[in-house]
């Protein structure tokens, strides 16, 4: 097999956890650099694995073809830019960069070097998104008219870390609302409008913990909602449509896995627990039918077996940059309705 050299660009809870185990398992990968400042970190678990201090170190490697970026926000741009440049494909963590204008440099220059230029948006290979996706393809649940998305938690109190710290990209939206605001655009495509509440609700917040998002398509309404301080169970999903209504508890089990050092690989992983499965309430002779829906298997692996199959056989980018970039404009449209008190309508 004709693998694939890359170097992971930052070893903190992403790139340890989202990143690390699938270059770890996956046969088409190998990873031969990790940038970071924490060498015996990176040795717990990739032992045989170079660690450097800076960028260069991996750029000035000519044997690296895949570069991925899992540093805090406000570092994306200027790490893929010199990535780009120094000719190497690249993977950005999500959320792809902070502004639009950001986003649309990135995507000309992965253009006019001939180089992918993907996002990781993992939340795609969700047991319960994936589910969901097929119901809808299938024409379970009809037109749909509805379609709600939660992400919720219970953190009342804040913690000393950089996303929750002021600054350029930190905040609940630009964390969990880019997973959810992702899979709305993958499965509805852009809205007409954006209208949202953006806040810190908890008490010492800095910076956004709660929002609650509309997304208006024709006949559609789409919501996004994410709390902090959401104590008990809360649906993940409830989608209605003019056949019927599906609802989804629980939340996919790929990432306790991996925190709990789990290695991506062999039979039962990404599977859902049935006491989890969602509801899919159809009529039928006019009586309500109930039944429970097993969880398609998530599948993290799966984004990174798209990534070499379009780079080794030209096969479709699975997140290319044009989708990180429509995720970042809603972003910013929901700042710009949640600060004006308004509906922000997007041009085409």
């Amino acid at each position: 097999m004709n693998k694939i050299k890359a170097g992971l660009v930052g070893y903190g809870f992403s790139g340890a956890t989202f990143h690390a185990p699938f270059l770890k398992v996956l046969e088409e990968f190998d990873l031969v650099k990790v940038m970071s400042s924490h060498p015996e970190k990176v040795h717990e678990n990739l032992k045989d694995v170079e660690v450097v201090p800076n960028l260069e170190d991996v750029l000035e490697d000519s044997s690296i073809e895949l570069v991925i970026i899992t540093t805090p926000n406000p570092l994306h741009y200027e790490m893929a830019k010199k990535s780009l440049s120094h000719g190497k494909h690249v993977i950005i963590e999500k959320p792809m960069v902070i502004d639009p204008e950001e986003a649309k440099d990135l995507i000309q220059l992965a253009k006019e070097q001939g180089l992918m230029l993907s996002v990781y948006q993992n939340r795609r290979w969700d047991g319960d998104f994936l589910t969901i996706q097929q119901l809808i393809t299938n024409g379970d649940l009809g037109d749909i008219a509805t379609y709600e998305a939660h992400f919720d938690r219970f953190r009342p109190e804040v913690r000393y870390r950089w996303r929750e710290q002021p600054g350029k990209g930190a905040g609940m939206l630009y964390d969990l609302g880019a997973h959810l605001i992702d899979q709305a655009l993958h499965l509805f495509g852009k809205p007409q409008f954006v209208q949202a509440d953006v806040f810190p609700q908890r008490p010492h917040g800095e910076v956004d913990d709660y929002f609650h998002i509309i997304l208006g398509y024709e006949k559609l309404r789409v919501i996004l909602h994410s709390g902090s301080i959401v104590k008990g169970k809360s649906p993940r999903y409830l989608v209605h449509g003019r056949n019927g209504s599906f609802v989804k508890y629980g939340i996919d089990g790929q990432e306790d896995a991996l925190r709990a050092g789990q290695l991506p690989a062999g039979e039962g992983w990404g599977e859902d627990k049935p006491e989890f499965y969602g509801e899919l309430t159809v009529e039928a002779d006019g009586q309500d039918v109930v039944k429970k829906v097993e969880t398609i298997p998530g599948s993290y692996q799966t984004y990174y077996k798209k990534v070499y199959e379009h780079i080794r056989s030209g096969a479709p980018c699975p997140v290319p940059g044009e989708d990180g970039l429509r995720t970042i404009e809603v972003i910013h449209a929901a700042l710009e309705s949640s600060r004006e008190k308004k509906a922000v309508f997007l041009n085409d």
